[in-house]
């Protein structure tokens, strides 16, 4: 269908676009991870279309849950405006990575989004898990293990033993970026962690996406 949303750039000596943008659709005898992911919908819907028809497009309300984020700095060249400076990828509700079996753990398989871009989206975030933490930090749980932070599900104990169920909380921030942490930051992840546990974190997540955390 012709997007709505982005204009042609012209002044691309590498690559051309059309302005005709592919959405996935199926024709009744199974569904493909690819179509499966897919968040726009047409109104009629696209089965119901043919050349030269008008329609609507949009993202009907949905929880999707974030597989990756990157930040493109200079902006990502594409054929099209505006050129991205951010890519989000994510998940409907429902999925999981094991649905899509050719793709590793937290490589940010999904459907990818360019938020910014010019398409109307309104996000609202329902929840992220362990946001006090950032990618790399190393804490001290209520059991006396110390463990690297590498994402929600993505825990490594420094001694060598099996994540189990994940760290016992409270956590004790240890280290930032390679560096002592400071009082801040890590009074921040001390009351993150006050109450609750990993496993309710997991629980809470998977209720809301209806996915699995791991392949």
């Amino acid at each position: 269908m012709r997007w709505p949303w982005w204009d042609i750039d012209r002044a691309n000596e590498f690559a051309h676009w059309n302005g005709i943008v592919a959405l996935g659709v199926t024709d009744g005898r199974g569904v493909a991870p690819e179509v499966e992911a897919e968040l726009f919908r047409t109104d009629p819907p696209a089965a119901q279309l043919k050349a030269g028809d008008v329609c609507r497009v949009g993202v009907p309300t949905t929880v999707v849950h974030v597989t990756a984020v990157q930040h493109h700095d200079p902006p990502l060249e594409t054929a099209w405006l505006p050129h991205p400076t951010r890519t989000v990828t994510v998940l409907r509700r429902g999925l999981s990575y094991r649905e899509f079996p050719d793709e590793s753990h937290l490589d940010g398989s999904g459907y990818t989004l360019h938020p910014g871009d010019g398409i109307p989206f309104t996000f609202v975030r329902l929840m992220r898990p362990y946001a006090s933490l950032h990618l790399g930090d190393e804490v001290a749980d209520a059991a006396g293990r110390a463990w690297r932070f590498d994402g929600p599900w993505d825990w490594s104990a420094f001694d060598g033993e099996s994540a189990g169920s994940g760290p016992e909380w409270p956590l004790v921030l240890l280290t930032r970026a390679g560096r002592p942490c400071s009082v801040e930051d890590a009074e921040a992840v001390a009351a993150s962690t006050a109450s609750g546990s990993h496993t309710e974190t997991v629980r809470e997540w998977m209720s809301l996406t209806e996915a699995s955390p791991t392949p």
